[in-house]
């Protein structure tokens, strides 16, 4: 789909690598500037590293890298600011999460990025945002999660404030990043000029607050963390059964008519949603006491007869090893050369009539550092020769 679009990913770690990986994963050729010493630093995080113990790879850079060619180019240098000025005058859109600043000082200020292309679209990422009295604060993940409120909101309860168990404000920066660049690269089919596009760890991570944000801004109250059980529906939540937890989740009365049938639980402290909800801890002592019975495989085949929304917590190697995972596109196999052949959790979308998800017709392996050093710059060539 997006097969007519290069893209500069200057991007390392996994904010902008994520947003560039989400473009590429529709098409989009996407050419990852990288520095010769060493590359994106998250080709040294692990371990767990796997390969030949000359040529390890990090899985974490596996994660957030597929289907892009890597070159190198030292923008401090000479050369290194020519080779990025010619990308730069045949891309379509330039990712990049610098610190604020930094890429003003390479000569690559916003100004000069349209000077070179004016139609080019430019997505910043940063921590804290690129303004404001913490514009340019250096930000990761675990700190973003915590200054934006996520960790108070995360875990069993309010003294034990806790990080979601992957880096979600990475994440989230780079799908809200991907769609702003959508939406830019939209608007230029109409106006031929590009757009700077800025997201940040902050404005991600506040962006999904939902309801636990018009809990303050509204109504005046704070949240704070329940563990494993919603702080609006009940039940919703993690259940003990005899042998293993289920989660079970009511989100109208009917269902909860259904469950407490089954469980044989009648008391009038529990008709509405807000009165379970108040009652909340003696709810869940009362679902507790009945799933007790049985074991969670019994408990979940009663509630799936019932129609009650209800699953089990996997684990990663279970999740992988669900058929309804690879059902979904979810596994992608690619050969890279020095693991050889491998599995990656694959892209989210899926589109009719195409067998593979995303959309493309195959899926690449995360690159070598530098491996696409020659064929790009050769490309730059036949493009440079042919306007020149």
């Amino acid at each position: 789909m997006l097969e007519d679009l290069v893209v500069v990913d200057l991007t390392r770690a996994l904010a902008g690598p994520h947003a560039a990986m989400m473009l590429a994963d529709l098409g989009a050729r996407v050419i990852k500037v990288e520095s010769p010493h060493g590359g994106d630093e998250s080709r040294s995080w692990g371990p767990p590293f796997v390969g030949p113990e000359d040529a390890q790879v990090s899985t974490y850079f596996l994660s957030a890298n597929r289907n892009k060619e890597s070159v190198t180019a030292d923008l401090k240098s000479a050369e290194g600011k020519e080779f990025l000025t010619r990308l730069v005058a045949h891309a379509d859109v330039l990712m990049e999460n610098f610190r604020t600043g930094v890429l003003d000082r390479l000569g690559f200020s916003m100004e000069r990025l349209h000077e070179i292309n004016p139609r080019l679209v430019v997505l910043s990422i940063t921590g804290f945002g690129h303004d404001g009295p913490e514009g340019g604060r250096a930000g990761y993940d675990q700190i973003a999660q915590g200054e934006a409120g996520l960790m108070s909101l995360t875990g069993p309860s309010p003294d034990e404030p806790t990080r979601v168990g992957v880096p979600i404000g990475d994440l989230l920066s780079g799908m809200y990043g991907a769609y702003g660049v959508l939406a830019a690269l939209h608007e230029r089919a109409r106006t031929g000029r590009g757009r700077i596009v800025r997201t940040s760890l902050l404005a991600s991570v506040v962006g999904v607050h939902a309801y636990q944000g018009t809990r303050w801004t509204v109504a005046g109250e704070v949240p704070q963390a329940l563990g494993n059980h919603h702080p609006s529906i009940a039940p919703y939540g993690l259940f003990h059964t005899a042998d293993a937890p289920v989660q079970i989740a009511c989100g109208n009365d009917t269902q909860w008519r259904a469950l407490s049938g089954l469980l044989g639980i009648d008391d009038d402290r529990f008709g509405s949603n807000r009165d379970r909800v108040a009652h909340r801890d003696d709810l869940i002592a009362a679902l507790e006491q009945a799933l007790a019975t049985d074991g969670a495989e019994t408990w979940l085949g009663r509630l799936a007869e019932l129609g009650i929304p209800a699953g089990k917590v996997r684990t990663l190697d279970d999740v992988y090893g669900w058929d309804q995972t690879e059902s979904q596109g979810l596994l992608l196999e690619v050969e890279h050369p020095d693991v050889g052949p491998m599995t990656l959790p694959g892209p989210p979308l899926r589109f009719e009539d195409n067998p593979v998800a995303g959309a493309r017709a195959s899926h690449l392996p995360p690159p070598r550092l530098g491996e696409h050093d020659a064929a790009v710059r050769a490309w730059l060539d036949v493009l440079d020769s042919d306007s020149g």
